[in-house]
């Protein structure tokens, strides 16, 4: 794919004031949110689960967010997951401007880390990744308890600014990124692709398991 048809793939979907708004919450702040062909993404995976739990690792101004929220069943709900307050009191921004409930959103500053052993197995129908890099083989294992049967996790910049696919490059968040990518590959009761969207974004879904008899 040229340059010019990636262009043309990644802006498809418009985006309006309020994410333009996000964008520029995230210019401020040095946060680099996800682009809009992964924005369109995300919300296509949750309007097609027909979301009502998902799981975000990586608040920032509230980008992805509106974009999954958007995409979700009016009723769903968000847990999302940042080490920033300040980032999620400014995301917080963004959803109100997007019209969305405040009891739609359950914001939780620290450590995904930390934070992640404490919620509900089997509870959710999306996890998206884009914290630490470093963590994210532990956010895999974390996304495989969190999701049920039949959910699909997420994780932003597999591809990170073509460094993954370059064995040259051997830098700590590439080597981690490039294991993530392997892994989900090689895990039993995964069905994984590798989107060319954005910075990339790898997705899988949590097959379901026939009990036993």
């Amino acid at each position: 794919m040229n340059a010019t048809s990636w262009t043309f793939a990644d802006t498809y979907v418009d985006e309006d004031d309020v994410l333009a708004a996000a964008r520029a919450r995230a210019e401020e702040v040095g946060v680099t949110p996800i682009g809009a062909g992964t924005g369109a993404t995300l919300r296509l995976l949750a309007s097609v689960l027909d979301a009502r739990a998902i799981v975000e690792i990586g608040t920032g101004t509230g980008v992805s967010g509106v974009w999954l929220l958007r995409g979700m069943r009016p009723d769903g709900v968000l847990t999302t997951v940042d080490v920033e307050a300040e980032h999620q009191r400014l995301a917080k921004e963004s959803f109100k401007e997007a019209g969305i409930a405040p009891q739609r959103v359950r914001t939780i500053a620290g450590s995904a880390l930390d934070v992640l052993p404490r919620l509900t197995d089997g509870h959710y129908d999306i996890v998206f990744a884009d914290g630490d890099k470093r963590e994210y083989g532990a956010y895999l294992s974390e996304a495989l308890r969190l999701l049920r049967p039949g959910g699909v996790v997420a994780f932003d910049n597999a591809l990170w600014h073509d460094r993954v696919a370059d064995p040259a490059q051997r830098d700590d968040e590439t080597v981690a990124i490039r294991e993530l990518v392997q892994q989900v590959k090689d895990t039993e009761g995964l069905v994984p692709a590798l989107l060319p969207v954005g910075d990339g974004l790898l997705v899988a879904k949590k097959e379901w398991v026939p009990e036993a008899d």
